[in-house]
């Protein structure tokens, strides 16, 4: 082959594998929920709401007593981009969706400082959990949001959501690794995963003055299959 001709060839594979890379770039953002934990041949993957985040009264914040104050109430607002999940209406589940969770924190310092936003009682999913997804205003600092879940033995995880570097609301979206254990292959009736609530973890330079954060639309995407093929003559072992 001639010099040229290679030198033809060599170009057209790199621009092949170049245009490969700008569509992985470009693809979906989001975690596939299919490709995540497949554990059995049939998977039936539903989205679920979690919490609306109407009342305040669910959830309660947590800080140091040295760093800082923090505040949880409910505000009227939503996110424009949101939609509604798929059978919801024609189900006939009309929930009301009228308000955010809004969170403000005072730091008293600079400092390496967290803080937590938790309900009042675990969330629990049904099913085998693929993601969690989340509508928030960061308001454009350098803290992380982690999400934090208790697995089907008692053991908890914090899962990184991502950093709070933007402005306005954004859908913020975390695949539940396969190494969280969500279910006891001895039971079919013991399964799923627990959310315990969220943890900031503050960016040093950024721990000062007062800080708002925003919350909406807690959803899951579950594998139901297990739930929907349960034998319904079994005996429950709850005694």
């Amino acid at each position: 082959m001639h010099n040229n001709s290679k030198k033809i060839l060599f170009i057209a594979l790199s621009l092949f594998v170049l245009n490969i890379s700008l569509y992985a770039q470009e693809g979906v953002s989001e975690p596939d929920p299919g490709l995540i934990g497949i554990e059995s041949a049939q998977q039936s993957l539903r989205e679920i709401s979690i919490s609306k985040f109407e009342d305040a009264a669910f959830w309660y914040g947590k800080i140091g007593a040295d760093d800082g104050i923090i505040t949880v109430r409910d505000k009227v607002g939503n996110p424009s981009e949101k939609e509604p999940i798929e059978g919801e209406q024609q189900a006939g589940i009309n929930e009301v969706d009228e308000n955010v969770l809004g969170v403000r924190v005072d730091f008293f310092r600079r400092g390496m400082v967290d803080f937590y936003v938790n309900p009042v009682r675990p969330l629990p999913i049904e099913g085998i959990t693929k993601t969690v997804s989340l509508w928030v205003v960061g308001r454009n600092t350098r803290h992380t949001l982690k999400l934090i879940i208790k697995d089907h033995f008692g053991n908890y995880a914090e899962l990184t959501m991502g950093d709070l570097n933007f402005s306005g609301w954004k859908k913020m979206v975390v695949a539940i690794p396969p190494n969280i254990v969500q279910r006891d292959y001895h039971y079919n009736d013991k399964m799923g995963i627990q959310i315990m609530g969220f943890k900031v973890e503050c960016d040093l330079e950024e721990t000062y003055g007062r800080y708002y954060l925003y919350f909406d639309d807690l959803r899951a995407v579950s594998d139901l299959f297990a739930e929907q093929n349960r034998d319904a003559d079994d005996v429950s072992d709850s005694w």
